[in-house]
């Protein structure tokens, strides 16, 4: 089986990384049925990486098969919830030696900054992993009071074998949410990365391997989504699959799901998050974390702060000081593993150029650009931080999810005002509200249309709280106890104990 090895000799790392290039099915590193290769492209650079194995519907069907097995004769009821816990256990201590590895792989192929992807996506994905580990042996039913004459319990059992399709914006930050519970839960996983950002899933197979798993519990096929994607989706002998990305194709993985076998369908999906600052906020802190809000990770988030609603009164005070923190930022891109840099690239050309596409669409419909709108560099996939004003709701820019680093200024005269703005999308996944007042702080969170608020701080995402979407953004929750219940589905036993 092929492997490839990437030699770094950076400011950030300094080191050489092997990964397998092919399929993981089985407990095994096989090549695909048909053949075929994925390109793997540095954004940073434009230039290919490497080549790894891409797989098709037959792939696929293989690695169906290998998880239904492992179900059937070596996990699920087969392995008790402590041991599912070790294993876990076991799988995060592996991936903490390898955390250098990682943290350069994903400022490989995704063009993260190497310091954020080791202190955020890959610690938060070893954290997860390991805080779901705990909860292996904790998976309870309830005993109910039925009658004297009989006895009644619920269980929570696992879907078996499930699919599971993850982003190339967190790679590893999605594969650890959706890993995490699955397997916690006792569920056997077929998992598709993105066919962009394949090379951490690749390692964290390697690990699988070293930490004891049974064959078969974790499979992984690279793909194409229209390909790989499609036939998870569609798979018979898939009950329940998990996908994070658009909400394009969320709504066709929940057709696909329609049209086969009604699989239990977790999406996490698109946003067009408000930030909301309310003229008595902290504004050194509101800026800071509003900033982080929308230009985090080059604005390839999901819960993008992208909309920024200011109030008239501080409006031109927030303006100077978005282009001053803006402006600085694009004095701080470039190369993911310089220790300076702050602002990466957009993960590949199709995406720049989708991001582009949307800052033309701006000037096209009167929004003025204050700083940014144009790129940065002259290779790889780098724009510059962005900040439109003179934006009406009814723009592109406004309502359509760009991800990128691109945001609005956008003013409001009342609380009501600000509100009725920010409620104004199809997307419901988070929101940012800055202010000192307490009782409006909690008034504005229960009243803006989101799954997440966030209040005097921005994208803060916690292992133990419950993450997903309102309207468009999703079915379901990741995160916390909360994702225990996607992964399980409950069965009530009647026990009848004596004649009446």
């Amino acid at each position: 089986m092929a492997t490839y090895t990437h030699k770094f000799d950076t400011e950030a790392y300094k080191g050489d990384v092997t990964i397998h290039t092919g399929l993981f099915i089985g407990g095994k590193w096989v090549e695909p049925v048909e053949g075929g290769t994925i390109d793997v492209v540095n954004p940073a650079t434009g230039k290919v990486i490497t080549k790894v194995s891409v797989g098709t519907k037959k792939d696929v069907d293989l690695a169906v098969q290998a998880a239904k097995k492992a179900f059937k004769e070596s996990w699920g009821y087969k392995c008790p919830g402590g041991q599912r816990g070790r294993l876990l256990y076991r799988l995060a201590e592996l991936m903490e030696e390898k955390i250098d590895e990682f943290a350069a792989l994903e400022a490989l192929d995704v063009g993260k900054v190497f310091g954020n992807a080791k202190t955020q996506d890959i610690r938060g994905c070893i954290d997860t992993i390991r805080y779901y580990a705990g909860w292996a042996d904790k998976v309870q039913g309830k005993t109910i009071e039925v009658r004297e004459s009989k006895f009644a319990y619920t269980r929570h059992e696992p879907y078996g074998a499930v699919g599971q399709i993850i982003p190339w914006n967190f790679p590893m930050g999605m594969a650890g949410w959706k890993i995490g519970p699955a397997l916690a839960t006792g569920n056997t996983i077929v998992l598709k990365p993105s066919e962009l950002t394949p090379l951490t899933a690749l390692l964290l197979a390697d690990c699988v391997i070293a930490a004891g798993f049974p064959p078969g519990v974790v499979n992984i096929v690279n793909g194409y989504g229209p390909v790989v994607g499609q036939a998870i989706t569609e798979h018979p002998d898939l009950t329940k699959v998990a996908f994070t990305g658009s909400t394009l194709v969320g709504r066709k993985v929940l057709k696909a799901s329609a049209e086969s076998n009604l699989k239990v369908v977790t999406l996490e999906l698109g946003g067009k998050s408000p930030t909301v600052i309310f003229d008595d906020a902290d504004l050194a802190h509101a800026i800071k974390w509003a900033s982080f809000g929308i230009f985090f990770n080059m604005g390839q988030c999901c819960t993008a702060g992208s909309r920024i609603f200011v109030q008239e009164s501080i409006y031109d005070t927030v303006q100077a000081k978005f282009i001053e923190y803006a402006s600085g930022l694009t004095n701080k891109t470039g190369d993911p593993f310089k220790l300076d840099t702050q602002h990466g690239p957009q993960v590949s050309q199709t995406q720049f150029d989708r991001v582009m596409n949307y800052i033309e669409s701006g000037k096209a419909d009167g929004a003025k650009v204050l700083v940014g709108g144009e790129r940065a560099g002259e290779e790889g996939y780098f724009i510059k931080p962005t900040v439109f004003t003179d934006v009406n709701l009814d723009m592109k820019i406004a309502q359509e999810e760009i991800f990128g680093p691109v945001c609005s200024l956008i003013k409001f005269k009342t609380e009501e005002e600000a509100i009725e703005m920010a409620n104004n999308t199809s997307y419901g996944l988070a929101c940012h509200i800055f202010t000192s007042n307490v009782s409006r702080a909690i008034r504005v969170a229960h009243a803006l249309e989101a799954g997440s608020a966030w209040v005097n701080c921005a994208q803060t995402t916690e292992v133990n709280v419950p993450f997903g979407g309102y309207k468009q953004s999703g079915i379901g929750r990741e995160l916390g106890e909360y994702a225990l219940e996607t992964y399980t589905q409950v069965k009530a036993v009647h026990i009848q104990v004596e004649d009446q």
